[in-house]
């Protein structure tokens, strides 16, 4: 197989699979020659980049329609995971969305499809995909948070920390399995993200933007090295040193200033 940097896999699985960092994971694991099951709401979209990475990487990219804010989307992900015929031996749980406005600002409705997305349907998906892994003896899942999970801000950076948390205790579990889990805690990147919640980003300084595509390449070294969180680049990792020593009172401050959404997708 192609590619020095990601465990031996078959085919991955990855939500959220048509824009942004799901995109970057698509493009770079069909180029290292795994087929893959890519997922998201829009199905044209979907078919359009499936025959896109088969035509050019000759691999096979299935469509899974899906919509992760409801029990119906989250279970048609749930059996394709399942199928032991077909196994996935990559999931990277990338579906989710910010929401503009702050605490009471936004609608309760909002706010838990926005749990629903980052936090049931990642353990759901999660507990899905690892039950065969662990019988195979081999296997990888990617839970994209952000950076976000380390400051206090509202819902999204709640729901964040909780993946992070999540993920850790779980690849705690499962530690000699051969199954490996990692938090992916990206800071900004350049992607539809911002535009499709509404969120200017003209106050986030040049040097906070992260390029996807690499982004995605450094996760997967650190996955491959047995990580189980990973932020992906030095500068972020620098920030969050800082975060660490920082009084929590003054970072909800210095977060309110630069905006409800710290983060990827």
């Amino acid at each position: 197989m192609r590619g020095t940097n990601v465990p031996r896999m078959t085919t991955a699985l990855i939500t959220g699979a048509t824009a942004g960092i799901g995109a970057a994971f698509a493009r770079r694991l069909a180029a290292q020659g795994h087929n893959l099951v890519l997922v998201a709401r829009d199905t044209a979209r979907l078919r359009e980049q499936a025959t896109e990475l088969h035509d050019r990487h000759g691999i096979e990219a299935e469509v899974l329609s899906a919509d992760l804010s409801t029990d119906g989307g989250i279970e048609a992900v749930e059996k394709r995971l399942a199928d032991r015929r077909h196994p996935i031996e990559l999931l990277v749980n990338n579906a989710g969305f910010g929401n503009k406005g702050r605490f009471l600002e936004v609608s309760m409705a909002d706010e838990l499809t926005m749990l629903k997305v980052h936090c049931e349907a990642v353990l759901r998906l999660t507990s899905a995909a690892v039950a065969g892994m662990r019988e195979r003896g081999r296997g990888g899942v990617v839970n994209v948070a952000s950076v976000a999970a380390f400051v206090p801000r509202g819902t999204y950076g709640a729901s964040k920390s909780w993946v992070v948390q999540f993920t850790q205790g779980a690849a705690r579990d499962l530690a000699g399995s051969g199954v490996r889990l990692m938090a992916l805690c990206p800071g900004f990147v350049r992607t539809e993200f911002h535009e499709r919640a509404g969120m200017g980003t003209d106050n986030i300084p040049n040097w906070m933007w992260l390029d996807a595509d690499k982004l995605v390449a450094s996760a997967l070294t650190d996955l491959t090295r047995g990580k189980t969180v990973s932020v992906p680049d030095p500068r972020y990792k620098a920030l969050m040193g800082l975060v660490k020593v920082t009084p929590r009172g003054l970072l909800g401050g210095v977060t309110s200033r630069t905006g409800r959404k710290y983060g990827p997708q």
